[in-house]
């Protein structure tokens, strides 16, 4: 008898218009957190690659940044630098306008010319104080607590409900393998099946007439 194989993780995430109220909402209430989480949503950065941003390693004239770090806890307890995740994660990435001026006015908020984010010592922020004012915020706007790394989810799924080229989100995303992507959100992936009979069909409907 076959044991049954355990169903894979599908991430969670907030819709578009989840993720605008939350943004909004932080923007209201001018948090001082805003435009961390407007970073992170709006690039699909993970937590600590954000966290661990320099402002060296950042254009805002060409939009781009190069993901060089990111924040990792010793034992829990102690932030360090490391490399990132993967070989593929230390990459440049595009900005798009709205993470730019979230750069620019976090730049206004903690001027300075060593992290992007950071406490008023200029030490790195905790990873699970971010995550614990994330909850506090969501609660707050009264929408679903999810991870802080599902903002990142949301960022693909975004770009996959928009039919973005699946070896363009794969490259965005930064993930090691095309196939990478294809493990994490191919339950999202119908519509790429359809769009590829759909093509083989019209080819098909086009010679009958021709």
């Amino acid at each position: 008898m076959l044991v049954p194989q355990p169903p894979k993780y599908e991430p969670a995430c907030w819709s578009p218009i989840e993720a605008a109220r939350f943004l909004r909402y932080c923007h209201d209430h001018d948090d001082p957190l805003t435009d961390l989480f407007e970073v992170i949503i709006g690039t699909g950065l993970r937590k600590g690659e954000a966290l661990a941003l320099h402002w060296d390693d950042i254009t805002l004239d060409d939009q781009v940044a190069f993901i060089r770090y990111t924040l990792s806890n010793i034992n829990n307890t102690t932030p360090v630098l490391t490399a990132p995740k993967t070989k593929s994660s230390r990459a440049w990435i595009g900005l798009s306008d709205r993470v730019v001026t979230a750069l620019r006015h976090q730049r206004l908020r903690q001027p300075g010319d060593g992290l992007v984010f950071h406490r008023r010592d200029g030490r790195p922020l905790r990873p699970e104080y971010v995550l614990r004012h994330f909850h506090q915020l969501a609660d707050a706007a009264g929408l679903p607590r999810i991870r802080v790394h599902d903002l990142r989810h949301f960022a693909a799924t975004t770009m996959l409900s928009s039919r973005v080229p699946l070896a363009v989100i794969s490259r965005a995303m930064r993930h090691s393998t095309l196939s990478t992507t294809t493990e994490v959100y191919g339950h999202l992936l119908r519509h790429v099946a359809h769009d590829a009979v759909d093509v083989i069909a019209h080819a098909l409907n086009e010679a009958d007439v021709a």
